[in-house]
């Protein structure tokens, strides 16, 4: 009984896996548009699937605990070992982890770019307010600092 619970648990976050990994897909194309208001939309979105694959998560777990198995893999090996359906649930639990982990590495993806992003931001705002000019490279090749010109004074 309890065996397919978990497979219906785990089946059940197949559809919301898969949203999420589109909408993080989506979601690198608005950063590199830096389409604002669809990165907002997309992130009220990836909330929702956030919050309901965690909560299908926690109900694994829970029902992995209450048969006094680890909450993680090997736990569920050990009930895969003693159920008529133990291949299924390994197997559709291996399809869920690749999923899932693909939707950890697109998020990576776009975290960096973010980062990047908020990186040239941050250079852009400080030459604009006459802060420290980017170093270029000198003969040898290592970084110069260029001398600091003073703004105009308007006389």
């Amino acid at each position: 009984m309890h065996d397919t619970h978990l497979l219906q648990l785990i089946t059940d976050d197949f559809a919301p896996a898969q949203q999420l990994l589109e909408l993080l897909q989506t979601e690198a194309l608005a950063l590199h548009g830096r389409d604002m208001p669809l990165l907002e939309n997309i992130l009220a979105q990836k909330q929702a699937l956030i919050i309901l694959l965690d909560q299908h998560g926690r109900k694994r777990s829970e029902i992995l605990a209450s048969l006094n198995l680890p909450a993680d893999n090997s736990g569920l090996e050990q009930l895969a070992s003693q159920s008529p359906i133990g291949d299924q649930l390994l197997s559709q639990s291996a399809v869920l982890n690749d999923l899932l982990n693909q939707c950890q590495a697109a998020n990576a993806r776009n975290g960096q770019s973010i980062q990047m992003q908020q990186a040239a931001t941050a250079n852009q705002l400080r030459i604009l307010n006459g802060g420290e000019i980017p170093t270029l490279y000198d003969a040898r090749g290592s970084t110069a600092k260029m001398v600091k010109h003073r703004p105009l004074s308007q006389a």
